[in-house]
């Protein structure tokens, strides 16, 4: 029997793991390892959602004992099951795996992509931070006015307790509260359930779309990172970033995304150089001659915007975007500039706890405070974080409105922000030529 350690990230692996090892008579998964999302290992992928061949769950270990576990429990095969890295980051890995005696690989979109007998409808992106939110908020939008019953399937982020998470159902800001939400899920989940959509996620993505069917005519997958969809889509949006030109060729999954997509959404074309737009926009006809290509840009709009005029202000912002997304900004700083702040005050003045560690960790970042929410230490940390900063008012530049979890001992202003669709054949365009609406 052969024997498998997943390299994951708390999402991409235990779907992994379900659809193609959790019931195989010839394989024998010993070990996930995990990283990118502090404190997920050293836990277990319990027996409830493993199997009965896995009566003890599965151990999940930190990725730097990946040597040493492929020695000691004489692993044949390290499967890559996470995304956001760069090309040369996969081939260290898979060095370091190699090295150690083990073989290396990934698994393709057939092998991992469940069917719905729905139409289903998908939005991913090359990179974390492209803006595919405000994408899937359009795209849910349309099917909405075109009489669709939207179920909105979001890719994992099971960082609580893993046995409660199997399938999740979302309608209301109570549920999440109810599920104790990180903040990183909540930024994705809120802005659907504030316009009245469902969201389901979870861990077993068999059993979350078996559950969405039931309440929908439509599915719609709104993914993570830049992973691609777990579920099959009848038309495949995928969002480019001019503000990382070239990612869409460095990065894995993106290129995948790309060469599947039917239409390409080129976001940020008003921040982005003109160059770097056209740049993007040939690899994207050379990746996907047949993709529909949309230029768009995003509104953005500030909830008191004399919270931000000539004001020294704290900017937090959303933490995958300019954490592992390698940006350095995001729409909060954006916001800042754009409606006059006299200072950008420096984060790293006043981090504690976990900050400490994310600024050394991510050097890149001098200007912008990421919510680093996974728990309820991290959520404390940013909290202390905030109320330490030497500023007149924060400004709140991520999704979902961390108020609700977080003290401010300052003024807050809010950032908010929606696609604009800058060329045609558009969304609606599209969902019509597939016949979705």
């Amino acid at each position: 029997m052969k024997r498998i350690i997943i390299m994951g990230a708390a999402g991409r692996d235990f779907h992994n793991f379900n659809v193609s090892y959790r019931d195989s008579p010839d394989c024998e998964v010993v070990a996930f390892t995990a990283t990118q999302i502090p404190g997920i290992e050293g836990r277990t992928y319990p027996p409830e959602l493993a199997g009965p061949k896995y009566p003890d769950g599965i151990p999940i270990f930190s990725e730097e004992e990946l040597p040493r576990l492929i020695k000691e429990l004489k692993v044949d095969t390290v499967i890559l099951s996470y995304s956001d890295v760069s090309y040369s980051d996969v081939m260290h890995k898979s060095s370091i795996a190699m090295a150690a005696g083990a073989d290396f690989q990934l698994l393709g979109p057939r092998s991992t992509m469940l069917k719905s007998r729905l139409p289903v409808v998908s939005v991913c992106a090359v990179r974390t931070g492209a803006g595919k939110s405000t994408v899937s908020r359009r795209v849910a939008a349309v099917l909405r006015e075109h009489g669709r019953r939207v179920g909105i399937i979001r890719h994992p982020m099971p960082y609580g307790d893993l046995s409660r998470e199997a399938s999740q159902r979302f309608a209301s800001f109570e549920d999440l509260d109810k599920a104790d939400c990180s903040i990183e899920e909540r930024e994705e989940y809120e802005p659907h359930i504030a316009k009245s959509f469902v969201v389901f996620a979870g861990i077993d993505y068999q059993e979350i779309l078996a559950t969405a069917e039931k309440e929908s005519d439509v599915i719609l997958w709104d993914g993570g990172n830049n992973d691609v969809p777990f579920i099959q889509p009848n038309v495949h949006f995928v969002v480019l970033d001019p503000l990382r030109p070239g990612h869409e060729l460095d990065h894995y999954p993106s290129e995948v995304n790309v060469r599947l997509a039917n239409a390409g959404i080129i976001n940020k074309v008003d921040t982005a150089e003109p160059k770097n737009v056209q740049f993007v926009e040939a690899n994207l006809k050379q990746l996907a001659p047949s993709a529909v290509v949309i230029r768009a840009a995003s509104k953005i709009t500030v909830d008191k915007p004399g919270l931000v005029k000539g004001k020294r202000v704290l900017v937090v912002e959303d933490g995958p975007t300019v954490t592992h997304g390698d940006m350095t900004y995001g729409v909060g700083l954006i916001a800042a500039k754009r409606f006059q702040a006299a200072e950008i005050v420096d984060p790293r003045r006043s981090a504690v706890g976990i900050y400490k560690d994310t600024f050394k960790k991510y050097s890149h970042l001098t200007q912008v405070l990421p919510t680093m929410g996974y728990g309820h230490q991290q959520i404390r940390d940013l909290q202390d974080t905030i109320s330490k900063a030497d500023c007149d008012s924060v400004i709140i530049g991520t999704p979902a409105d961390i108020r609700r979890i977080i003290k401010f001992s300052k003024p807050t202003a809010m950032v908010s922000y929606e696609l604009e669709e800058q060329t045609k054949p558009g969304i609606q365009e599209v969902l019509q030529t597939y016949k979705i609406i």
